[in-house]
This record gives C-alpha cells, sequence and structure tokens, in this order.
C-alpha cells in the first residue's frame, strides 16, 4: 500500500508537468494575444492607440518573448506561488480569483451535498422496489431532470423565487452588500439566494446518479453472495447495507476526480444565466479576452484538483472494495 501511495505521488508530478505545457500550449494557439485584442477593440471604437504604451506593457509583460520563454518563466512563478498578472483586472491572478472562490465553493461544495442527498435514497430505493409505481415515478422524474436543459430550469426558478419568495433575480446577495465585509446579514442573504443555484446545477448530476446507483444496485443484487445471504437468514436491511450497497456506492466514490475541480469552477453557463459572482464566468471571460496567465492559472488548478482527486477515488475505492488490488497482478 506504502509503495503504491509513493509510486502514485510520484507519477503526479510530471503529469502536471505535461498538463502545464498542454494547457499553455492550447492557449497560446489563438493568434496574437490579450494586448493585440486590447489594441483591435480600441480601433473598433475609434480610439487611438499608443504604440509606445503598448510596446512598454509587451515588453514588461514578457510577450516580446518566444513562446517557450514565456512557458518557463510562468511555470517557474507558479513554482513560487506567482500565478501571473491579470491584464483585463490590472491585479495578479491569486487576488482575481480569491474574490470568487468562496462563492464558487458554497455554490458547488452545496450541490455536492444536495446531489448525494437526493441520489442516494432515491437509488436505493428504485433499485429495492423494482418495477413498482415508486420506481417507475422516480425514473420519469430522473428522466426529465436529464433532458431539462440547466439554464431553463434556471429561468423558471428565477421567476418562481422572485413571484412567490420574494427573493430578488440574479446573484448571490442583495446588492446593498456587494462589495461589503462578511456579516451575518450578508450570509443569510447568501443562504436565501444560494437553493436557486443548488437545485438548477444538481438536478442533472442528481438524475444521472440516481440511474447508476439504481443500475450497479440491481446488478449487486442478483449476485450469488446475495443468495447466500438470504439463505443464511440475514436480515433484509442488513444484508444490503453490508454487501451490495456498499459495492454499489462505487461510483459515488469514483465520481471524486470530479467533484474536486467542479467545487471551483462551477456551472458555467449556469452562472452566467443566474449572474453568479462565481469562478466560471471569470474563466470563460478570461478565454475569450486571452487574459493568458489568468486562464492558464486557472486550468492548472483545476488539473490539479483532478489529479489529487482521481487519487484519493483510487484510495477509497480499494479500501471500499475489497475486490480491488492497488499493486495490479493477480496472487495465486
Amino acid at each position: 500500500m506504502l509503495r503504491y501511495l509513493v509510486h502514485r505521488l510520484l507519477v503526479m508530478i510530471p503529469t502536471l508537468l505535461a498538463i502545464s505545457f498542454i494547457v499553455f500550449v492550447i492557449i497560446q494557439l489563438p493568434p496574437g494575444d490579450y494586448l493585440t485584442s486590447y489594441i483591435n477593440e480600441l480601433q473598433s471604437q475609434g480610439e487611438a492607440v499608443d504604440e509606445a504604451k503598448i510596446a512598454f506593457l509587451r515588453e514588461q509583460y514578457g510577450l516580446d518573448q518566444p513562446w517557450w520563454r514565456q512557458y518557463l518563466l510562468w511555470l517557474g512563478g507558479m513554482l513560487q506561488g506567482d500565478f501571473g498578472f491579470s491584464f483585463e483586472h490590472d491585479r495578479p491572478v491569486a487576488e482575481v480569483v480569491g474574490d470568487r472562490l468562496w462563492l464558487s465553493f458554497l455554490v458547488s461544495f452545496t450541490t455536492i451535498l444536495f446531489t448525494w442527498a437526493v441520489a442516494f435514497p432515491i437509488g436505493v430505493y428504485s433499485a429495492t422496489h423494482q418495477y413498482s409505481w415508486g420506481d417507475y415515478g422516480l425514473s420519469f422524474v430522473g428522466f426529465l431532470g436529464l433532458a431539462t436543459p440547466n439554464f431553463l430550469l434556471a429561468l423558471v426558478l428565477l421567476y418562481a423565487a422572485n413571484r412567490w419568495f420574494g427573493t430578488s433575480v440574479g446573484g448571490l446577495m442583495d446588492d446593498r452588500f456587494i462589495g461589503q465585509p462578511m456579516s451575518w446579514a450578508k450570509l443569510g442573504s447568501v443562504l436565501e439566494h444560494l437553493w436557486v443555484p443548488v437545485v438548477v446545477i444538481g438536478t442533472s448530476g442528481t438524475a444521472g446518479m440516481i440511474r447508476r446507483l439504481r443500475a450497479n444496485l440491481l446488478d449487486e443484487l442478483q449476485r450469488q453472495y446475495v443468495t447466500t445471504g438470504r439463505a443464511k437468514g440475514l436480515r433484509p436491511g442488513r444484508l444490503l447495507v453490508k454487501y451490495p450497497l456498499r459495492m454499489a456506492l462505487n461510483p459515488f466514490i469514483a465520481d471524486i476526480g470530479n467533484l474536486l475541480p467542479q467545487v471551483i469552477s462551477g456551472a458555467v453557463i449556469v452562472s452566467v444565466v443566474l449572474s453568479l459572482p462565481t469562478t466560471g464566468p471569470m474563466l470563460l471571460r478570461a478565454l475569450q479576452s486571452q487574459d493568458m496567465y489568468l486562464a492558464g492559472s486557472f486550468l492548472m488548478f483545476l488539473s490539479l484538483l483532478t489529479v489529487i482527486g482521481v487519487f484519493v477515488s483510487d484510495i477509497l475505492l480499494a479500501l471500499l472494495d475489497p475486490r480491488i488490488r492497488l499493486g495490479g497482478g493477480t496472487t495465486r
């Protein structure tokens, strides 16, 4: 086990280096850079362009260097905790991301809890009551959740929240709390607005998780060890929890690799529709404006969370499911 952990940790280093190189190359693929886009925007508005200032900025931020040198400077800065400078926001990347990080974490973490809290009991009920009216009804609701676009559900819930609950449309708090330090009143306003994005973002994930848990649990309930347990007189509830349900939890654990980056990125389209001050719209805007250091650092952070999430999920799967061997190979 210890050998496997050390091996995985060592593999993570070249993996992240390869990801950083690919991310930087992809960001550099579009012609030009942020200053080029800025010049084109000024010219389209009929404003004059100060070439001397543009040349100074290009030299100051290293945009006049070859792409490989820009990559090495960016990589070296990240290793020292310097993620670069955001041209559009005119601030360091760490400060730009930090302003929206806790709101993104709050929305996505609450969404994860909502998804698990809803999907787990429904999936278990549907599997243990197969082909019942409850199973049919919950399956219909699940398919409806999968088929409904998130942005459409967001618009419907925005109208319902404003019409019946008096919650202002869009955002995660009342306008008077924007830019204010955290207080109990501000926290209450955030919690009041939070349920709309949580339900919208979590609907599709909940529906998909229900279907996977139901399918896995139905497969496990048909195994021979379940038949043997029933023959030995084990109570149905204990038999369900001790064996098949434990094996059917694999998709919950395996999803950790995807859940960790989602904690930070969130649903971009839903965030735009709901005017949420999260990191998703910020990443989209950074890619559109070619704000390379902001976009690259953000993508690297998501990649780091993905690698860590996959590592954690592998370890938990091995502890949960004895059929999984970390060392590989077979033992006779």
